[in-house]
């Protein structure tokens, strides 16, 4: 008997970190793919490429690991959207503006919760750091409220100054090493406030959908 619940624990406790690497290339591969597909076949190709790819992320998320994140839920709602109005329209810019709705989306929501003294991060990352305090949380879900605004200001600013083609490559490239680094950036104060020091091996897990 007690064998067997060791054997379960260990189970569960490898679980997640098998799910590490995947849940990164649920959340960047539909970018990648949109980039590589834009650049060998157009915008509408590479829109329509973007909504299969993040249609076959959701479904192999809630297969491999259980669940769908709020956040992957949230992106893919708006990459159909707004891919869907890409292609009706034969215009890239509704597909340009849609992270701009979703970094605003988050920074309205962890801000909101930061006004009723709730940490709303804790809930979209659904407690991905078991060890953080409450104190912890707050100031996550305080520096990541502040860095939403700035990456949703930051690419409204690209929209109307860059050309597509620049515009997508400091999306996938730029914009991602940038929310990494942030997200390495975190994890002092992080580990301050209770993290343990073998749960900081993904800061992916916070980074989210582009």
């Amino acid at each position: 008997m007690t064998e067997r619940t060791t054997t379960n624990d260990s189970n569960d406790a490898e679980k997640p970190a098998e799910h590490k690497g995947l849940s990164f290339a649920l959340d960047f591969g539909p970018l990648l793919i949109f980039f590589l597909a834009y650049k060998f076949s157009g915008i509408i190709a590479g829109t329509a490429a973007f909504m299969i790819a993040i249609i076959i992320a959701v479904i192999v998320s809630k297969w491999k690991i259980g669940k769908v994140s709020p956040m992957l839920w949230i992106s893919a709602v708006l990459i159909i959207g707004f891919g869907a109005l890409t292609i009706y329209f034969n215009d890239p810019v509704f597909i340009q503006h849609k992270p701009t709705i979703i970094y605003a989306g988050f920074a309205a929501i962890l801000i909101f919760g930061l006004l009723r003294g709730k940490a709303m991060l804790k809930y979209l990352l659904q407690a991905a750091f078991e060890g953080l305090d409450q104190e912890g949380w707050m100031k996550l879900s305080r520096n990541w409220a502040l860095f939403f605004v700035a990456m949703a200001v930051a690419n409204e600013i690209m929209v109307f100054t860059l050309s597509f083609d620049t515009w997508l490559t400091v999306k996938v490239w730029g914009m991602t090493v940038v929310s990494f680094v942030f997200a390495m950036a975190n994890i002092p104060m992080l580990m301050r406030h209770g993290l343990a020091i073998e749960e900081t091996a993904d800061p992916s897990q916070e980074i989210p959908p582009q």
